[in-house]
């Protein structure tokens, strides 16, 4: 998805740029991962050891900006981008904690002296607040969140088991848009067009139950949402798979 059109200015970007945001929503999701499949993990030795060097990345992640106002930011966006990780597979798998994630807040919070906090606060703030700011953050972002679940869903054996995911998905993304009045609509049409790719281009999820979910998915929203706000996501997801379209043949006229 473009977001440099029709786009109020990103107060962030000075701070952190549209590749630094894209790569805090990346590192993000890696860790969320990593933390979520080492939780099962018998070997707490192990698990001790990579949560360290998980924190200890982060830090030197949230250090390399320039000044203290730019490695605040950097925090920020991934304790939210942790926390919107664990919010999703909570209310997606019916889980009431992620304690290895809780720790791992806990203990990049810890690290700032009150100064530290306070500015960690601001920005945190700021970046919900105003939804322009950080944008190219949110984008990645959402949409790793919608693909993990979505591809979760289908996964499942049969269409009842994928309606204990579809469900939350949903309602996660109809409360995106009401969170972002403005600009939601935008995520939750690049969410939507990848995910109409990943139908049309994955063999597994081309399945019975990753295309009747994935309708009932878009019929929810259809109900749901303003027919207005509805048409203009359709339509601009529209654009994104028909650019996919034209160059997967693209390229395989050059192959």
């Amino acid at each position: 998805m473009s977001t440099a059109a029709s786009l109020p200015v990103d107060a962030l970007a000075a701070l952190v740029d549209a590749e630094t945001q894209r790569q805090a929503a990346r590192m993000a999701q890696d860790i969320f991962a990593g933390i979520f499949r080492q939780a099962f993990s018998a070997d707490q030795e192990a698990f001790g050891k990579a949560m360290s060097d998980v924190e200890f990345q982060c830090v030197q992640w949230c250090l390399a900006g320039e000044g203290a106002d730019a490695q605040a930011v950097r925090l920020a966006l991934l304790v939210s981008g942790l926390d919107q990780w664990g919010l999703a597979y909570s209310q997606a798998f019916d889980l009431s904690a992620i304690p290895a994630l809780s720790a791992l807040l806990g203990a990049l919070r810890n690290r700032l002296d009150a100064p530290g906090e306070a500015r960690f606060q601001w920005f945190f703030g700021q970046i919900e607040r105003v939804e322009g700011d950080a944008i190219d953050f949110k984008v990645e972002l959402r949409r790793a969140i919608h693909l993990a679940l979505w591809h979760a869903m289908t996964a499942c054996e049969t269409v009842e088991q994928a309606q204990g995911i579809l469900q939350p998905l949903g309602a996660m993304m109809l409360a995106l848009n009401e969170k972002m009045p403005e600009l939601g609509w935008r995520l939750l049409a690049d969410a939507l067009a990848n995910i109409q790719v990943g139908l049309l281009n994955a063999e597994a999820a081309a399945s019975e139950v990753a295309q009747q979910s994935t309708q009932q998915l878009f019929e929810s929203l259809r109900q749901a949402l303003p027919k207005e706000r509805y048409q203009a996501i359709l339509a601009h997801s529209g654009q994104v798979v028909l650019a996919w379209q034209q160059a997967r043949r693209a390229n395989a006229g050059q192959a």
